[in-house]
């Protein structure tokens, strides 16, 4: 990671209730704010259903006012949304088509792919921010491996 860049990834639950998604969108838009003036201009998403679709969606629209910051969606493998419904793939290519880097941590879906993808944002950033209500699952994970690696972590679950 280049010293001028900071890095901030996301992580959170994938059934979040389509009414919280504009309180979480406006919690990450104050965020993202506070954080550009901090040098934050790297955004990692892991491009799932629920949290990150609203993350991933907020740094694109941001991306109008603050032209510096970059979204990076890092998908575990490339069949990601093959099993989902139609309306969340079109939309979910939609943010692929807009984001400014697309990686794919695993070439095949393997059992752990979605833990590697997990390790792959946190190992790359030095902040998190979470949306995590539950202490089982992949975000949750994703959580306790961050505070292990030392990132500085919101948790957006506590505001709520």
């Amino acid at each position: 990671m280049e010293m001028s860049k900071r890095t901030c990834c996301f992580t959170g639950h994938r059934d979040v209730k389509k009414s919280e998604y504009e309180k979480l969108a406006t919690a990450i838009c104050s965020m993202i704010d506070t954080l550009h003036t901090e040098g934050f201009t790297e955004y990692i998403c892991g491009g799932a259903l629920g949290f990150d679709t609203v993350a991933a969606v907020t740094v694109i629209n941001l991306k109008k006012l603050y032209p510096d910051i970059r979204l990076i969606i890092a998908k575990p493998c490339p069949e990601q949304a093959s099993r989902w419904a139609e309306p969340d793939r079109v939309l979910y290519q939609r943010i692929l088509d807009r984001a400014d880097e697309v990686v794919t941590v695993s070439p095949v879906y393997t059992r752990s792919c979605m833990l590697e993808r997990n390790r792959y944002m946190v190992d790359r950033s030095e902040m998190l921010i979470a949306y995590v209500k539950r202490a089982e699952g992949g975000s949750a994970y994703t959580l306790r491996y961050a505070e292990k690696k030392g990132l500085d972590i919101l948790n957006l679950a506590d505001w709520f």
